[in-house]
């Protein structure tokens, strides 16, 4: 189920593509490209390749495995479907329709089964090809005895293929299996999971480095001068009077360890609290106007948007960005450091931002946002303790410094009152030495254990979030099915608002292009999927050309407005194909007795390829699953023959199968 919290960017505010909210690629459950794989295992990668829309690979891997001598009824069977799917029969080239014949005297050697049937129907449907209706009820019966996996694998793979009476007596069951699978498996709820992107592994900021060593250095120096004054001024008074020097140096010894207690736990707290201020009052891009990096921009953007729908009970949405404007920029800080890289996009990082801004929201609940009164209570009164300390310290050292004037001479008062000066300088030297030392230790104590905490909450935040969009993402075959229902259905109101049947049509396509703005998203080694499609189609019959638009949003099954044109085999003028590296597939529509009109077939997807893909077969995958090869040859014959090419293509003037070609 969509969580709701999905976040629409203006890319172009981003300086990407006009349109394009986010791009993914998943990585694929088997491996598609293993060359040193079985013929077994390149036979079920090309099965997986057909099932999920991409039959130019499926052709590869199934010829190679046959190729190397795994070749059954089986085999042959998803050979034939990937040879002919998303193909007219007549867009087969000479050498492929010689395979198919050289496939089909092959039928007697393989084992009698299941696979052989559907192989044997298979081909008796192209041999239907130039038959009269009448004479397809026989291999109709064949085909509907068929398990209903064989049956459906066939139907949908040769939807280009068969025409007339044949398709028309298996159109009704075909459009029922379509509106009954359309919105199978929870499509409402799951679409969003397939264009989220794999979120990025959590981190977090270690501690800071510790100044520790510089201070412990200087420590026994100081401590030294101190213990040497101390103890010289105590020796005068000890010999000016025993017993009062004893007493003096006991209340002095109080009072110095008091104050070193309560002044540590002092001088802690105020340190940190006057860094994390500092920390926190840093002026961070993008925050009042002024300007980052795109990426810290995007990082900002999206705890805004998180922290004003995460928001605590009582708070309005700005109220609460107000009050946590300094947690979220100390935040932004924090996530800009750790995935500043040059492809990772905020896409990933948002489900970390979302954690955030709902962590931030449950510590408010439960009184730990700002954990400070507690901390400002003892910080008190540690401060009067520390202070009384001190000046029970000064004043016994005042009346230490009496009892040795009581008993001694000139010169050595002078050294008493030098002892005095030196056992206070280096006496704050030393606790100045001391309390960096062992707050720097407790600070790397705490922050170690703070950075332990922080890092084992994300991951298993990164971990719930990961397992929730790997069981709701669909599948390549998933994705494939609800697509080829949608096409289904859109034909069929296409005939039904036409009032044409199957037997009235020569040829049809679909050409689907992204609809911007969309997301897309596929796996290593497939084509690009959109959450929202243009889907064009083409009837082509006797009369001339009926062309039917319109804007689909893949997440709902919803479509919009259409848009309708009929015209004649020549109005068509040309078609023309321009292909740019860094932007993509454009075609171009020329009508005699209009302008010319330009379709974007697909987006630039070289910046997103994988080191080990090839930029042409991906191309050309994505060209084939737009149903852009089929349509342009289509058309291009079309512009360049008219009537002729329509006469020279019409199933019912198709030589028959079994003749040689």
């Amino acid at each position: 189920m969509n969580d709701g919290s999905s976040v629409t960017h203006n890319s172009a505010a981003y300086g990407s593509n006009v349109g394009i909210q986010a791009e993914v690629v998943h990585n694929p459950t088997i491996n598609f490209g293993n060359p040193d794989a079985s013929p077994q295992e390149k036979y079920k990668v090309g099965v997986r390749f057909l099932e999920d829309g991409v039959p130019s690979r499926a052709r590869d891997m199934i010829s190679d495995a046959i190729a190397h001598g795994h070749d059954n009824a089986e085999v042959r069977f998803h050979w034939v479907l990937a040879m002919l799917s998303a193909r007219a029969y007549h867009d087969l080239s000479t050498e492929e329709r010689q395979r198919l014949h050289h496939a089909f005297g092959l039928i007697g050697a393989y084992a009698e089964g299941e696979w052989k049937d559907a192989l044997r129907v298979t081909f008796e449907l192209l041999a239907m090809l130039s038959t009269a209706d009448g004479e397809t009820g026989r291999v109709l019966e064949r085909l509907r005895a068929l398990s209903p996996r064989q049956r459906d694998a066939i139907l949908h793979h040769l939807d280009l293929v068969l025409t007339g009476g044949l398709k028309e007596s298996l159109w009704a069951e075909y459009r029922e299996r379509a509106e009954t699978d359309r919105f199978g498996n929870d499509r409402i709820q799951r679409v969003w999971a397939y264009f989220e992107p794999d979120p990025i592994g959590p981190r977090a900021l270690p501690p800071r480095p510790s100044t520790a060593a510089a201070a412990q250095a200087a420590l026994p120096v100081r401590a030294g001068l101190f213990v040497v004054a101390t103890a010289f001024l105590w020796i005068l008074a000890l010999v000016a009077d025993p017993a009062a020097a004893v007493i003096e140096l006991l209340v002095a010894l109080g009072a110095g360890l008091t104050a070193a207690r309560f002044g540590r736990q002092w001088w802690y707290q105020e340190h940190q609290v006057k860094a994390k201020n500092l920390e926190s009052h840093i002026p961070h891009a993008g925050a009042h106007g002024s300007t980052g990096d795109g990426f810290t921009n995007r990082v900002r953007h999206s705890f805004d948007h998180y922290f004003s729908i995460r928001v605590p009970h009582g708070f309005a949405s700005h109220e609460w960005l107000r009050y946590t404007v300094h947690i979220r920029n100390s935040l932004v800080t924090e996530i800009a450091l750790l995935y500043r890289e040059s492809r990772v996009s905020v896409d990933r990082v948002n489900w970390l931002i979302r954690f955030l801004a709902e962590d931030a929201r449950d510590r408010h609940n439960n009184g730990t946002l700002f954990d400070r009164r507690y901390q400002n209570q003892n910080l008190a009164v540690a401060k009067a303790l520390c202070v009384v300390a001190l000046i029970v310290l000064g004043m016994t050292t005042l009346t230490l410094l009496g009892t040795v004037a009581s008993g001694v001479g000139g010169s050595q008062m002078m050294l008493a009152i030098l002892a005095v000066g030196g056992a206070v300088w280096s006496g704050r030297a030393a606790a100045s030495s001391w309390l960096e030392a062992r707050g720097e230790e407790r600070r790397m104590a705490e922050e170690t254990q703070e950075y332990q905490e922080r890092l084992t909450a994300r991951q298993v935040a990164y971990q719930n979030w990961k397992s929730f969009l790997d069981t709701t993402r669909p599948s390549e075959l998933e994705m494939e099915t609800w697509l080829t229902c949608d096409k289904t259905l859109f034909v069929d109101e296409a005939l039904s608002h036409y009032q044409l049947t199957w037997r009235d049509l020569i040829t049809h396509t679909i050409l689907m292009t992204p609809a911007r703005p969309y997301k897309r998203g596929r796996v290593r080694g497939g084509p690009w999927r959109y959450s929202r499609y243009s889907f064009r189609l083409f009837l082509i019959t006797q009369d001339g050309v009926r062309e039917i638009s319109t804007e689909f949003d893949f997440t709902d099954a919803k479509r919009g407005d259409e848009q309708r044109s009929n015209y004649r085999f020549d109005a068509l003028s040309s078609v023309q194909v321009t292909e740019r590296t860094q932007v993509g597939y454009d075609l171009e529509l020329v009508l005699t007795n209009g302008p010319a009109r330009n379709i974007r077939v697909k987006d630039s997807d070289t910046h997103q390829l994988a080191p080990d893909e090839n930029p042409e077969e991906i191309s050309e995958i994505n060209l084939n699953a737009a149903g852009f090869i089929h349509t342009f040859r289509l058309l291009e014959g079309i512009a360049a023959d008219g009537k002729g090419w329509i006469e020279r293509n019409n199933p019912n003037n198709l030589p028959s199968f079994r003749a040689a070609d």
